[in-house]
């Protein structure tokens, strides 16, 4: 996995897995990574850790990561580029997170709101099916539970 990344970078050192807090500058470098003169809209999807989980109190998250974790994340990328023809970006964050923490930071951008809307959507379900970064739920009763094994 690697921490390498700053803000205003390219592609290549925004899409990542790391440990670092998802911050509005990340979030802002993403964007980055991903915004041309001739994209119109440029559309950001945050994952946040919610404090529910089917009617479960979560109190925080516990992402694990495999070692490969991050060229598999900037294979999704290209994969979803290239079917798109657009411009995708990402960094996903594992570690301990509580509430309100963000896991994901995901940018497309288009000529129009409806392609960068659709791409970034794609990019996030393919991270979620196929970047190996694994959830343990911590809720407030003590107990824990995977989730998508």
């Amino acid at each position: 996995m690697d921490d390498a990344g700053s803000a205003g970078a390219g592609p290549a050192e925004v899409v990542r897995v790391t440990q670092e807090v998802l911050d509005d500058a990340v979030g802002r470098a993403v964007e980055a990574a991903v915004a041309a003169p001739e994209c119109g809209a440029v559309v950001t999807f945050r994952g946040v850790v919610r404090d529910d989980d089917g009617g479960r109190d979560v109190v925080s998250l516990d992402y694990e990561a495999h070692p490969d974790a991050t060229a598999v994340l900037q294979e999704v990328c290209r994969a979803v580029a290239a079917e798109t023809g657009l411009r995708v970006a990402a960094t996903h964050r594992y570690g301990h997170l509580v509430v309100g923490d963000v896991a994901l930071v995901a940018s497309a951008s288009a000529g129009h709101r409806k392609e960068a809307f659709e791409a970034c959507s794609l990019l996030v379900e393919r991270i979620k099916a196929e970047v190996p970064i694994w959830k343990k739920q911590q809720f407030t009763d003590g107990e824990s539970e995977w989730v998508g094994l």
